[in-house]
């Protein structure tokens, strides 16, 4: 059995080992996120992505033979 140490006696490295065992991790992030809305305007987004792909990148019955 392990002898109890109060916290403030620990290490640094001890504290921090102590308290990484009593971290605890989420398996889905608790934040509410808010979807934006595509018909505002973003700045960061790029020009082709607020038009779709339906004229982007489409060759005109041409067959490209590699």
């Amino acid at each position: 059995m392990k002898k109890f140490i109060p916290k403030e006696k620990l290490g640094k490295k001890a504290r921090r080992q102590l308290d990484s065992e009593q971290r605890i991790t989420w398996t889905f992030s608790p934040v509410t996120k808010k979807v934006e809305s595509k018909k505002r305007y973003n700045r960061k987004r790029k020009a082709h992505d607020r038009y779709g792909e339906y004229g982007m990148g489409f060759c005109y019955g041409r067959v490209f033979q590699a």
